[in-house]
């Protein structure tokens, strides 16, 4: 049926889009590191509510990040700029840091024995521990 839509489309002259997929997001952290993760703590530690690992973000560009701030964090990616422009208006919070690219998060946490980020499950390499896993 899908098929039959999309040769409908087409032969109208119309163009489809492609929608980003809904990735499964692996929480990682260094392999030294024994610490185990719920959401609610995940949650806390990606709103300066908790310092007990220090979080990276992927960069606010990529897709994943947007999907993290959902599923990981509860909030969307405007909530939680507004958040974290608040806080650090008022002095009270700086926000995680931002990498470019999974690869530099894999390593920052790889390199970092207190650091937690996250990435698409496809890209996570034995340097890194997965605690948590949001589909």
């Amino acid at each position: 049926m899908l098929s039959r839509f999309l040769a409908i489309v087409l032969l109208l002259g119309g163009s489809v889009t492609a929608i980003p997929a809904i990735a499964d997001i692996a929480v990682i952290v260094n392999p030294a590191n024994s610490v185990t993760l719920t959401t609610d703590e995940l949650t806390r530690l990606y709103t300066g509510r908790s310092s007990a690992l220090a979080a990276v973000n992927i960069a606010e560009s990529s897709p994943l990040r947007s999907q993290f701030d959902e599923k990981g964090v509860g909030r969307s990616s405007a909530q939680l700029k507004a958040h974290w422009s608040k806080l650090v208006f008022t002095g009270k919070g700086t926000p995680p840091p931002e990498l470019a690219t999974e690869a530099a998060v894999i390593e920052h946490v790889a390199q970092n024995p207190n650091a937690v980020g996250y990435v698409d499950v496809a890209s996570v390499t034995d340097a890194v521990k997965v605690v948590l896993t949001l589909n």
